[in-house]
């Protein structure tokens, strides 16, 4: 007798929906990092003005990597499947976004530890690599899940890769962690002119407004690739959505706008990319007005958006298989039991909103602007 209250089909549908914030999660939090790292360079020229942006987001950036750690550890425990063919196939990629964030915490120990112009323009750049490479890695996987991924099972679901790392940068890969590189550093610009003043405020606001124009051509020419260019994945054979966990029962076909029948049979799903478009533009009007409330909302909305877009486009697909599409990796397929999942969820009512009331507090305490002379106060400045 079943005694778990909620059945199967919901609970994997519920993980779906976390797995999507946790990852929305990330974008947002540890995403403005990773887009200050970006622009650090550029928008900073001299060291006291370097050490601002270093200062503005040193204290909270390990914090915002808990994003990132919780939504490994969701597709770990929730979906098995999925964690063992993507950490196997992206290996070479999981290592390069890993030694390059490696590089942000010892960017901000070791940079100031001498004063030499050099040795601390050679953290910048570092600091700069730890931003821009996950920013646009990220981005390039995102679209290596649209494209498919050369992953195959056999009927013991043992797992073989055909792929390698220089075979994820195709096109509309790159296209993707462009336009993830973009979304992001007119993220990371939000923030620092909402934190900043001076030169580096006015800077931030300009090239945050190129970025937001960025993302918004982008994201359009990639639904555009995505509509006419791209086959999608679509299930042809009636999947049990409340059966044991079994990618091999189902037949996938590949199908010209596959990727847009969603869009197609749920017209709600439709709110996603315009909140995508919108908040680019909410964004871009905002950076142009030096209003930066509605731009931090606009490239909140932005990011929601548009991974929003993408999530709903692949569902149920969770990773699919270009080598072989009947093995690909589904919402309803790929999970863990049904108790796993159950348990979990009752660990995440608990100790997700600890996180986010936490990140709040942190936040709360770490408000205001980030000046040469509140550095200048503060003995553990970087």
């Amino acid at each position: 007798m079943n005694t778990i209250p909620l059945d199967y089909e919901i609970l994997r549908l519920i993980w779906w929906l976390l797995l999507g914030v946790l990852l929305i999660g990330f974008a947002i939090m540890d995403g403005y990092d990773l887009g200050v790292g970006t622009l650090l360079p550029f928008v900073a020229r001299t060291d006291p003005e370097r050490r601002i942006l270093i200062n503005l987001i040193g204290p909270t950036w390990e914090g915002n990597q808990v994003w990132l750690i919780l939504g490994g550890g969701a597709i770990f425990a929730a979906w098995p499947a999925l964690y063992a063919v993507s950490f196997s196939g992206f290996y070479l990629a999981m290592i390069t976004i890993l030694l390059a964030l490696i590089l942000r915490p010892v960017g901000f120990k070791f940079r100031g530890k001498i004063k030499d112009a050099r040795w601390r323009a050679t953290w910048d750049w570092a600091l700069f690599v730890g931003g821009f490479v996950p920013a646009l890695i990220f981005g390039v996987a995102v679209g290596n899940v649209l494209l498919g991924v050369p992953f195959g099972l056999d009927a013991t679901m043992r797992i073989s890769y055909a792929g390698n790392f220089f075979g994820l940068l195709r096109p509309f890969a790159l296209l993707s962690g462009l336009l993830s590189v973009a979304m992001l550093v007119s993220h990371g610009a939000a923030v620092i002119a909402a934190r900043t003043e001076g030169d580096v405020a006015e800077r931030a606001w300009r090239y945050g407004r190129q970025a937001a124009l960025a993302t918004l051509v982008l994201f359009l020419l990639a639904g555009l690739w995505v509509a006419v260019g791209l086959d999608g994945y679509v299930v042809t054979s009636v999947q049990n959505m409340a059966g044991p966990s079994n990618p091999l029962g189902k037949t996938v076909a590949l199908q010209a706008g596959g990727w847009l029948a969603n869009y197609g049979l749920h017209p709600w799903t439709m709110i996603a990319p315009a909140l995508g478009v919108a908040g680019t533009l909410l964004a871009y009007v905002g950076f142009g007005a030096r209003a930066w409330k509605r731009t931090l909302l606009g490239t909140t909305l932005t990011i929601v958006g548009i991974i929003s877009t993408v999530g709903l486009a692949i569902f149920p697909f969770l990773l699919p298989s270009s080598l072989n599409p009947a093995v690909s990796l589904t919402v309803w397929d790929a999970s863990s039991s049904h108790l796993t999942l159950f348990v979990m969820l009752l660990a995440t009512v608990i100790f997700l909103p600890l996180v986010l009331i936490y990140t709040a507090w942190v936040f709360r305490v770490m408000r205001g602007t980030v000046t040469a002379t509140s550095i200048g106060r503060n003995p553990n400045a970087y």
